[in-house]
């Protein structure tokens, strides 16, 4: 019998696209193309309306531009930022390409502090910070693009992901301690609908006890699905 998800499991909210506004929709798209971007498609539905999609490399947020897509002033986009892990990689590859990138620099005070003037610093942050080392560039309407030299993320701030073997197995080993629990106390089911869930919820940001919930919750619902 078909199943629901618990409406307990947080919800995939994921940034997808962001709308930038151009004047010339050729010569945008040839600039992206140009550094690196990958085509995701180019429609033209009709005279007055024609989208373009890209995707930066590695990226699961997009950008679309073109024609009759917003009515905001070409260029007036500011503060795009493309997470690096090494910036001066980055850099390089960009200018390869043709862009104009910035030289490196830092934030005075705090990353994007834009409340001072001369906030910007030449140079990488002198503590060697993640998350404080930047470089610019901007398309030819003028949308701003940083780049944002990261490389550690602060607890927290990924999602759990699986991405490799020992990444699964890690996770794994995790989500059979918590059934264990679990089997204790309930009687013969689908171990795999359990697993499932809690996986899910685990790579959705919930924390372990979180996921347990939700395992728990969804077992009750599949339960009574069946039931009936």
């Amino acid at each position: 019998m078909e199943t629901t998800k618990s409406k307990s499991e947080p919800v995939q909210l994921k940034l997808e696209v962001i709308i930038i506004p151009v004047s010339d929709v050729d010569r945008a798209k040839a600039f992206y193309e140009k550094i690196g971007f990958r085509l995701d498609g180019d429609f033209v539905v009709d005279e007055k309306l024609h989208v373009v999609q890209f995707t930066p490399p590695r990226s699961e947020a997009s950008i679309i531009f073109g024609k009759g897509v917003t009515s905001a002033k070409p260029g007036s986009i500011k503060g795009l930022v493309l997470a690096v892990g090494d910036i001066d990689a980055a850099r390089a590859e960009l200018i390869t390409r043709g862009a104009q990138v910035s030289e490196v620099f830092h934030y005075a005070g705090f990353p994007f502090n834009n409340s001072v003037d001369n906030t910007r610093i030449s140079g990488r942050d002198p503590e060697g910070r993640t998350y404080c080392t930047f470089a610019s560039f901007e398309d030819p309407d003028g949308n701003g693009w940083l780049l944002q030299e990261v490389t550690t993320r602060l607890p927290g701030r990924e999602w759990k992901t699986v991405s490799d073997v020992s990444t699964l197995a890690e996770l794994l080993h995790e989500t059979e301690e918590h059934h264990g629990q679990y089997e204790k106390t309930h009687t013969k089911h689908n171990w795999w609908d359990w697993y499932a869930s809690y996986l899910d919820a685990r790579q959705n940001g919930s924390s372990p006890e979180q996921a347990t919930a939700v395992a728990d919750r969804y077992m009750e619902d599949v339960h009574h699905v069946a039931a009936k």
